[in-house]
């Protein structure tokens, strides 16, 4: 409990403005809603036998309302749409690259076994646009009517708040040296470049701003320590990080860093990048440049270009990261009661981690059915519970367990609330807790 002040601040716990509605069915928002281009056909779902509830998004958040919502009111009719045919998971990667999982601990998920033992319906298409005034869901595969709509496409990262701003050299940061922290296939070459690494130099950077789980970053420059020092390579890893301090649980961190990987590991606070020069391998911030023989780059994120494109986004003085612009208490769109935005791209300053958009989505669910109901429900507050693994040989980790305050009087979240736990002490008990968590968001997200 000691470094709960300075995990609140460090978190970068801003608070969530209030924002005044819109009128009710135009966007709400900072940017005009894109043309909407319909395919001219319906999609090949079923006709809906209740009320129509599209969730876009088959990540933590979709998947997790997809299931409860039907759950909560049976009488949805629920429609999942995700652009990939296959699922994988992005918490618990890092536990790949050192070996202490599989892959098919990440991506033995089926979407179709979701939908058939949830009684909902799985859709693989992309989402082109959207007609509000319509209520319809513009896809790759056709239209598709809905009574109520959530968005949950995750997030996308931002080359510009780096320096990047070339195609060629973005391109060659998403190819070569990928954040890990969107695709699946990123997932798998940073798992061939730390498994195939000989020596020298691998950078880890940190971006600022709220950012797709806080110590996933530490956490796995902690694994890649681990391996060069359980297989005696002549090398280190050195953290970049953009922020002045480890964002979460840095008591638990330095004392890894310190007492597990002295000379293997070096962490470098307050060194935002400002570009990248991929033919010679250096990274530029505001004083120095940084040599590397290999490295994960993880840009500053935002949220979906998705949110974006379909004219949801917040003005800036209320998200700098470009996320949903929507009602603090019950996700819903500005002025529209029948959108929604969950997940990584919502603005409000809660951890982007699984366990937050699993919780929160539960929370969710309860609007939507309660809203189809014609009732409303009290706010309530989601629950960041994380273990970041620091430790391969043997498997050892740190947690954090934080719930958050929601002020009505400011409509804003302020703050964590005072139960709040950090615990820094590594161990094998909170490294095997690691896999039980993760199995139990399976469970959640794919089980009946």
């Amino acid at each position: 409990m000691s470094d709960r002040r300075g995990f609140l601040k460090r978190s970068g716990l801003a608070l969530a403005a209030g924002a005044a509605g819109a009128a009710a069915g135009t966007s709400g928002c900072a940017t005009a809603a894109a043309p909407v281009v319909s395919t001219g056909r319906l999609a090949d779902v079923p006709k809906a036998k209740g009320p129509r509830l599209v969730v876009v998004g088959g990540g933590t958040s979709g998947l997790t309302i997809a299931k409860y919502a039907k759950k909560e009111f049976p009488r949805f009719d629920v429609v999942l749409v995700e652009k990939r045919d296959m699922y994988s998971s992005c918490f618990t990667s890092n536990l790949w690259y050192a070996g202490l999982i599989t892959l098919e601990n990440l991506a033995n998920h089926s979407f179709l076994d979701a939908a058939v033992n949830n009684h909902y319906t799985y859709f693989n298409a992309t989402v082109t646009g959207l007609d509000r005034a319509g209520k319809t869901v513009v896809t790759s595969e056709g239209d598709i009517k809905y009574d109520y709509l959530v968005i949950a496409p995750g997030i996308s990262y931002d080359y510009d708040k780096i320096g990047v701003t070339d195609v060629e050299t973005r391109t060659a940061l998403r190819e070569v040296y990928p954040g890990g922290f969107i695709s699946p296939t990123e997932h798998v070459t940073l798992h061939r470049k730390i498994r195939e690494f000989e020596g020298g130099v691998f950078i880890q950077t940190v971006p600022s701003g709220n950012y797709r789980c806080l110590p996933a970053p530490y956490e796995r420059a902690c694994l890649i320590a681990s391996l060069i020092k359980h297989n005696k390579i002549k090398g280190k890893v050195i953290i970049l990080d953009a922020n002045p301090e480890v964002t979460i649980k840095a008591e638990g961190f330095h004392a890894a860093f310190d007492q597990l990987y002295k000379g293997v590991l070096e962490y470098r606070p307050g060194v935002a990048v400002k570009g990248v020069d991929v033919a010679k391998r250096t990274i530029e911030s505001d004083f120095d440049s940084y040599q590397f023989d290999d490295a994960a780059i993880y840009p500053n994120v935002r949220a979906s270009t998705l949110i974006e494109q379909l004219g949801l986004m917040a003005p800036s003085t209320k998200s700098n990261q470009k996320e949903a612009n929507i009602d603090t208490r019950f996700y819903n769109i500005i002025g529209d009661t029948s959108v929604y935005v969950t997940g990584d791209s919502r603005p409000h300053p809660y951890s982007k981690s699984a366990n937050t958009s699993n919780t929160e989505a539960h929370y969710v669910a309860k609007v939507l059915a309660a809203r189809a109901q014609g009732k409303e429900i009290a706010w309530s507050t989601p629950e960041t519970i994380c273990y970041s693994v620091v430790n391969a040989f043997p498997m050892e980790a740190i947690s954090v367990k934080a719930h958050y305050v929601y002020d009505a009087g400011k409509d804003a979240i302020t703050g964590f609330s005072p139960d709040t736990q950090v615990f820094n002490n590594r161990d094998a008990a909170k490294g095997k807790a690691t896999i039980e968590w993760a199995n139990g968001l399976y469970r959640d997200m794919f089980n009946a």
